[in-house]
């Protein structure tokens, strides 16, 4: 399923023009990506919860040249899923 599968169910479950659930849709999205710039935990009640942590600094190798690369440290965004629905989809 992608955004536009998801706008389409969205208009067909609440009967909301295309235009309202795609508005709808980038605003939730959109107050995600704020949330977790500014560090916050974003959690759905039995969906799951997105957070970000640090991934550390690393040395890595170019596999075409076996040259060492430093890989600097970063800010990544990590999913957990919540139980119903991990439940759900077993």
């Amino acid at each position: 399923m992608n955004k536009q599968d998801l706008i389409a169910k969205i208009v067909k479950d609440t009967g909301i023009t295309k235009t309202a659930a795609a508005g709808a849709i980038d605003s939730m999205l959109d107050g995600i990506r704020r949330a977790l710039k500014k560090g916050d935990t974003v959690s759905f009640v039995g969906f799951g919860t997105f957070k970000t942590s640090q991934r550390k600094a690393r040395t890595a190798r170019n596999p075409q040249t076996g040259a060492a690369i430093k890989i600097p440290k970063r800010r990544v965004v990590r999913f957990t899923v919540g139980k119903a629905l991990k439940d759900a989809i077993k």
